[in-house]
């Protein structure tokens, strides 16, 4: 009798998406499934291809964009409102437009934070959120809705905070304003040494870094700062947590549930609080040394990578397999608690 073996028993899923944020593909692209992308010459958004910036695997195809009509797919990912409403119908056929279908869902509400209503308004889509915050937010009408956290690789790089200055990272910040912080920032630049880098950002940065060099500049500054009124989880945050850097932020959206204050960073609402705390770090770099180790050990915990592909390959099987009633969607499949604490403290007076 001859026997299966278990990559025999269980082909790898064939996934179609578009490359909206390179970020999060290349972690998505960790698990065990194929990605296909779109490509066109132009490289418009969502055609780029794999491009040049992350280190792909051999499991992410790219796929020219006149012959995806022609191929064999298991699932369809939408990552934004035009993959949505416009570029499915340009590209792909009516049966593929009949696959087992995913909204994965990366933002806040633009607009009214409790009342708007999401792009997606059917119950054979499973509609996905980065964090248990967005959920709430967000009204998802009819549709069946999960939650997926963040999974960041280990960076190779490690954390030593030699240059007494803050860090932040955020692409076109002075173009999208008070929303991401932009004010907040230059506020809190005219009074300590903080540095920017991201693209779109002109003088007022350093440029873009990318990424296969950003732990190697970002190991070096003293701490993360996150000065984002509204927006989802940044994955800089829980990469700059997982190289063991303390993370200072406003106590907004859900952060709140990532920073405990005075372990692993620090976190409020009042500014001038954090530019003290952030002040303490600059003078005090093993407590920030301390409190980054902290920080590791909470997003290895909560954001690690095998957790995060594990979720993504059992939600991709689900929706294969058929079940698309929406109890499946429940935190209880797809979700872990937002924050567990052991209790340890940092034996510090200056912290709260």
């Amino acid at each position: 009798m001859t026997y299966m073996t278990t990559t025999q028993q269980k082909p790898r899923l064939k996934i179609f998406t578009w490359h909206i944020h390179g970020s999060y593909l290349y972690y998505l692209s960790q698990g065990n499934f194929d990605i296909y992308i779109p490509i066109n010459d132009q490289r418009t958004p969502g055609y780029y291809g794999r491009g040049k910036t992350f280190p792909f695997g051999d499991n992410v195809h790219e796929v020219p964009v006149g012959m995806v009509k022609d191929l064999d797919f298991d699932v369809i990912l939408y990552q934004s409102t035009k993959d949505y409403l416009v570029e499915q119908y340009d590209i792909l056929s009516p049966a593929q437009r009949r696959l087992p279908r995913v909204y994965l869902e990366h933002n806040t509400p633009a607009k009214n934070p409790v009342t708007t209503r999401h792009v997606v308004n059917d119950r054979r889509i499973c509609l996905v959120h980065v964090t248990h915050y967005n959920r709430l937010m967000w009204d998802n009408n009819r549709t069946p809705a999960t939650v997926i956290e963040h999974g960041v690789t280990m960076p190779d790089v490690p954390y030593t905070g030699e240059l007494a200055k803050g860090l932040v990272a955020i692409n076109h910040l002075p173009q999208r304003g008070r929303g991401l912080g932009w004010d907040i920032f230059q506020h809190v630049r005219n009074i300590l040494p903080i540095d920017l880098v991201g693209m779109g950002n002109g003088k007022d940065g350093l440029g873009e870094v990318l990424y296969p060099q950003l732990p190697s500049v970002r190991s070096r500054y003293r701490f993360y700062f996150h000065p984002v009124r509204h927006t989802s989880l940044a994955l800089a945050v829980c990469e700059a947590m997982m190289q063991g850097m303390p993370v200072v932020g406003l106590a907004t959206t859900e952060l709140v549930t990532v920073i405990e204050n005075g372990r692993n960073g620090f976190i409020h609402t009042d500014i001038n609080y954090l530019i003290k705390k952030m002040k303490l770090l600059l003078n005090e770099p093993e407590l920030a040394a301390q409190m980054g180790e902290v920080a590791r050990a909470a997003a290895m915990k909560r954001f690690n990578i095998d957790r995060f592909t594990a979720d993504w390959e059992r939600l991709f099987e689900t929706v294969c397999s058929g079940n698309m009633n929406e109890i499946i969607y429940t935190d209880q499949l797809f979700g872990k608690p937002a924050i567990e604490s052991d209790h340890s403290t940092i034996a510090s007076d200056k912290l709260i």
